[in-house]
């Protein structure tokens, strides 16, 4: 018996723990977090009955994917990219569907997909392999540099209209793989340097293009009043549709603290709601399913899910979800350490630090240390195709994992011999 389930759970085992217990975390959590979601459709089991059935799923595909040898992964390379360069084209143009003021979610075969999922793994495939064809006796060849950046900057471009925090998390997880891929550090200096005046010119251009949104809505509706006509936007806001959003997300995390008394909890809602839950947490929490803030948090079942974890295990469950990242990566580490190829190793690292990266982009936000970002925490948040892409994510983790001990139980038995 324990043969067989071995056979089917292959590959790294700690990794089969880390999984196993953030997917119970998850349906633990999601349940709690979803009470908005039931008590509209006034079915308490329909919610937290799909996100067990998508984690089931994704269960299934990473076990499948974990018995795909490393090699064919490269032959997907090509197909991936023009996929994604399809997908986020259609989505940029209009194709895909509105959410929240953002359209990053596109329709296929009945499926509801967003294409910069997709794209975050495929980046990191492409990286992957670009580091290990291009790895010389001191590190990577100077041209590496430039063409990951050719594949790279287009992609985060056409991701960042619509998804700016993802862009900038993609391409960070980028710099780090160049950085682990040993990459010439003075080209890593002068990208670092043009990232920064980018950054200016980004804030600089949303803070002039955006508008106050409280404000904004004010003079449309007064306007919509007198003349019935809702106020046409310039091909340049068209363009930077999304710049409403950031502004107000800077302006929020930049101003200065409030008392309790002043504080505005119609606009600050999310962040505000966050703060009470951590606030009201404890060392050991109130309990699974006993939260208050959920019913009060608009995506306490995705961005802010961290945030009821905290209040409802406190910060003992909080430290021991950070525990499993950190495990996860390291995990990872060891596995790309014992790769006898350059591909498999920077294709696992890779992919360990896209879900980490993540994770710690979620974390922080939910405790107030960076600006809200829409970033759900991965594979815990409540989510459809990114819940089972996060899945292929470990499913190739464990691919690699398992190749790798194939390789050093050969080695083994041929010492043996």
């Amino acid at each position: 018996m324990n043969k067989k389930i071995g056979n089917i759970f292959k590959g790294d085992k700690v990794i089969w723990m880390v999984f196993f217990f953030l997917c119970m975390i998850s349906i633990v959590e999601v349940f709690s977090a979803s009470s908005g979601l039931t008590y509209k459709s006034h079915n308490y089991v329909g919610p937290i009955a799909y996100h067990t059935g998508t984690i089931i799923v994704g269960v299934v595909v990473a076990i499948i994917t974990l018995n795909i040898p490393c090699r064919y992964f490269k032959l997907m390379t090509p197909f991936l990219m023009l996929l994604t360069g399809l997908l986020l084209i259609i989505v940029m143009f209009g194709g895909g569907k509105s959410t929240n003021d953002a359209s990053r979610w596109i329709s296929i075969l009945g499926f509801t997909v967003q294409p910069s999922e997709i794209a975050k793994g495929t980046i990191v495939l492409v990286v992957a392999q670009i580091l290990s064809a291009m790895q010389r006796e001191n590190g990577a060849d100077r041209q590496a540099f430039k063409w990951i950046l050719w594949i790279t900057v287009p992609t985060c471009l056409l991701i960042g209209f619509e998804n700016l925090s993802t862009a900038a998390m993609l391409f960070g997880v980028v710099i780090l793989m160049m950085f682990i891929g040993q990459v010439p550090k003075r080209q890593l200096l002068k990208l670092a340097g043009a990232l920064c005046l980018c950054a200016i010119l980004v804030v600089g251009m949303v803070m002039l293009v955006g508008h106050d949104k409280s404000k904004e809505e004010t003079a449309q509706t007064t306007m919509v009043e007198q003349t019935d006509q809702p106020k046409k936007k310039s091909k340049l806001e068209k363009i930077l549709h999304r710049a409403d959003t950031w502004k107000s997300r800077i302006m929020k995390f930049g101003k200065d603290d409030v008392s309790p008394q002043e504080y505005d909890l119609d606009k600050d809602a999310q962040v505000a709601h966050a703060n009470i839950a951590i606030v009201s947490s404890g060392v050991v929490g109130k309990g699974p399913g006993q939260s208050v803030e959920r019913d009060f948090l608009a995506q306490a079942f995705s961005d802010f899910i961290y945030a009821i974890i905290i209040e409802e295990l406190g910060i003992v469950g909080a430290a021991f979800v950070v525990f499993l990242y950190i495990i996860l990566l390291y995990r990872c580490a060891r596995i790309a350490s014992r790769c006898e190829n350059n591909f498999p190793a920077f294709l696992a690292m890779g992919l360990g630090l896209l879900l980490v990266v993540q994770a710690t982009f979620n974390m922080m936000v939910a405790v107030g240390l960076a600006p809200v970002t829409g970033q759900p925490l991965p594979l815990i948040s409540k989510g459809g195709t990114s819940t089972i892409i996060n899945c292929i994510y470990i499913g190739t983790i464990l691919s690699v994992s398992r190749s790798a001990k194939m390789k050093k139980e050969k080695e083994f038995e041929s010492k043996r011999v």
